[in-house]
């Protein structure tokens, strides 16, 4: 709360700045969603080819999500965010001067350090400012506002799309990372912790604890499902559906209101909800049914009718995974735990085009999103067997001693 003294800014303006921040990084990042497999597509890149682009980016997101976690713990999210908005606006620059598919997975992995820094930021942000017993509510605003970008970035690079060509498109998103600038600005400068850069016994503590175990288990049954089905969804409409690039993006678009909206009453839910475990399985499943269907639909109304319906589900998973971790925090070992959060989210994300990806490649998307969807059903069982019943207060983790001259 250092920060929020010292800038003068009242918390309701902080977290409002916050929301805005994570809506147009998201909108930024849902625009290259669209436009990079297109490109990608239109430059020779093959079905495997266009999944392995998305899967990179999520790997590097990963990969910096647990450092981005202690730096947070540190020196505060301000720096973070800042340092990432500016990377991912590089990369994406990056991106429409490239011509040719190579260089296109190098510029992905930039950008999704980027990603990964930033949603350790925001996550971080928001549970540093919430008390716990508004952080359902909270999470589904600050997931409500990535969501509103996931709509906002599709549509402004579909409807350009008919005047501007895919690179130039990929270039002019970029301008929507400037509104993301306040919310950097009035993000906490202070240090979470007073631990240099260690991280592993806060780690160690979060792992052990009763909760951590099923609910890392549900977000990898979730993040497979939805990430293979993202991945491929913008060539899936192209190739199966036989959609134009303005209705790919309007397709997308409305996939993420009906994602926005639904994480307002979902974060209700689940601060209501006795026990988090079972909105995580019936979540999953109903997505994965979800899945299967899509694979052999056709046209554009039919596809439409099933996200609006289907993508509900996953988005309250979402929210209830991500109250659950801010209740496995303690307010100095925040970052670590929501880069662990991170961490398995982008792993997640990227291996589900990885490992389903040579079944769309050789058998169809029908094939590829049914194994996919079968896999994250029995992930969810087994995290249902663990009759998980997530906190509902956020449990202190054991700091490790201070060190000699600390």
């Amino acid at each position: 709360m250092l920060g929020a003294v010292r800038l003068g800014v009242p918390e309701s303006r902080r977290t409002l700045a916050i929301y805005v921040a994570a809506g147009a990084s998201f909108a930024a990042l849902s625009a290259r969603g669209l436009t990079v497999p297109l490109y990608a597509h239109g430059l020779g890149a093959n079905r495997f080819e266009v999944g392995a682009l998305f899967s990179v980016a999520t790997l590097a997101a990963a990969l910096l999500s647990m450092p981005s976690g202690v730096l947070i713990d540190r020196f505060g999210t301000r720096t973070l965010l800042a340092v990432s908005i500016i990377i991912s606006a590089g990369s994406q620059l990056a991106m429409a001067a490239t011509a040719s598919v190579a260089p296109l997975f190098l510029w992905q992995v930039v950008g999704g350090l980027g990603a990964g820094a930033q949603q350790a930021a925001l996550f971080s942000a928001i549970t540093a400012l919430v008390p716990s017993a508004r952080l359902g509510r909270a999470m589904g605003w600050l997931t409500f506002s990535m969501q509103a970008g996931f709509f906002m970035g599709p549509s402004v690079a579909g409807i350009a799309l008919q005047w501007i060509d895919l690179r130039t498109d990929i270039a002019v998103t970029t301008v929507l990372l400037i509104f993301a600038i306040p919310g950097a600005m009035v993000a906490s400068s202070a240090p979470q912790s007073s631990q240099r850069l260690a991280f592993m016994k806060p780690l160690r503590a979060l792992v052990s604890q009763r909760s951590f175990a099923p609910v890392v288990i549900g977000l990898v049954a979730a993040t497979i499902v939805w990430g293979t089905v993202g991945a491929f969804l913008p060539i899936f409409a192209k190739e199966s559906l036989g959609l134009a690039s303005s209705q790919i993006g309007l397709l997308l678009a409305i996939q993420a209101i009906a994602n926005g909206i639904a994480r307002l009453p979902g974060g209700r839910l689940v601060d209501r909800a006795k026990h988090r475990w079972p909105i995580v399985f019936v979540g999953v499943m109903a997505w994965s049914v979800a899945a299967i269907v899509l694979g052999h639909l056709s046209g554009f109304w039919a596809p439409v009718l099933l996200l609006v319906i289907g993508t509900p589900f996953i988005a309250t998973v979402y929210v209830a995974i991500g109250v659950v971790f801010g209740d496995l925090s303690a307010a100095s070992t925040r970052g670590v735990t929501m880069g662990a959060y991170g961490t398995v989210l982008f792993l997640g994300l990227a291996a589900g085009p990885l490992v389903f990806g040579p079944i769309v490649q050789s058998y169809g998307y029908a094939a590829g999103f049914t194994a996919c969807a079968v896999v994250a059903m029995a992930l969810a069982l087994v995290m249902a067997a663990f009759h998980a019943e997530p906190l509902r207060r956020r449990s202190e983790v054991p700091l490790p001693p201070p060190s000699p001259g600390t």
